[in-house]
């Protein structure tokens, strides 16, 4: 396995490891993933594009995964210096970021708090920018109590909302079940291996964090994605106001997808994925919304 040694605090004892693979050759596509998963996730992305000459990197943010599972950072700017680290131990040039729910965040913060620098494009898959909360100057967010609602269900019964909010993250229902009981199991076992202190702590991060600012910053060829079906991150809380923050990205909507598109619709998302790589527009599945062009004459 291979970890890269960050020192946030100057002694041994704040060092972290962080969990990362390194698969294939070509440019490089960095994958941040989701909340409570880990790099993980990306099995599907991952497995496709290296067979299409793409390099793919897949990390586990601390707390989650085999990275190490510390007390405190579990805030977008110590993350995103989490990911700024890897890029610069790896020496990483001409970089596409892809921020899948949570990891649209760091993507975020990373690109207002370095410049972009090392990042030629990116990619924000059911993300959780701009602005999660309802508050008073964001009245287009998501109540406090629904946040406060996963907080007590975490400290409740961890595990056993997890294994609820699968469901959910997948759109799961009576008459529709996309995914197999053993691979929502898989899932479910992946988030439930976390550390409880980072679940607890990621969720209060992206929940509250404002990204507003962040996104103004990004001026490399962006593509959006996000699906009509999302209960976890709804559509018109973030996709929908991402690309309006964002006027020289791509907005694709995937129509009926739920949150846990990488899964459900893993055949689009990587086509998707794989033409925005190589300089052409994605197209989805649902209605194409283009709410600008891309700054890149490749576009």
């Amino acid at each position: 396995m291979s970890f890269i040694k960050i020192n946030n605090g100057g002694s041994e004892t704040d060092t972290i490891h962080l969990h990362y693979e390194d698969l294939g050759t070509g440019q490089p596509v960095v994958f941040v993933h989701g909340w409570p998963l880990s790099g993980d996730m990306w099995e599907y992305q991952v497995t496709e594009l290296v067979q299409q000459g793409i390099r793919c990197i897949s990390y586990d943010r601390r707390g989650f995964g085999k990275s190490s599972r510390p007390a405190s950072g579990y805030n977008y700017d110590t993350m995103a210096e989490d990911l700024h680290a890897l890029l610069q131990t790896l020496q990483l040039e001409d970089v596409i970021l892809v921020g899948f729910s949570m990891g649209g965040g760091e993507v975020a913060r990373y690109m207002s708090r370095y410049g972009g620098e090392r990042v030629s494009r990116i990619v924000f898959i059911s993300s959780v920018t701009p602005y999660m909360l309802k508050t008073t100057d964001n009245p287009e967010g998501v109540d406090k109590s629904v946040f406060e609602e996963i907080m007590a269900g975490l400290k409740q019964d961890r595990i056993g909302f997890l294994d609820d909010f699968g469901k959910k993250f997948f759109g799961i229902n009576l008459l529709h079940h996309p995914v197999s009981t053993p691979l929502l199991d898989y899932y479910r076992d992946i988030a439930a291996f976390a550390s409880p202190i980072a679940t607890q702590q990621c969720a209060i991060a992206f929940s509250s964090t404002d990204f507003r600012d962040d996104l103004k910053t990004i001026t490399v060829p962006t593509l959006i994605i996000h699906g009509t079906a999302d209960k976890t991150v709804p559509i018109e809380v973030s996709g929908d106001r991402t690309a309006t923050l964002l006027p020289h990205a791509q907005y694709v909507i995937y129509d009926g997808a739920p949150h846990g598109l990488f899964y459900t619709h893993k055949e689009t998302l990587n086509k998707d994925l794989l033409k925005f790589i190589n300089g052409r527009e994605a197209e989805g599945e649902g209605p194409l919304q283009p709410v600008g062009a891309f700054e890149d004459s490749r576009f």
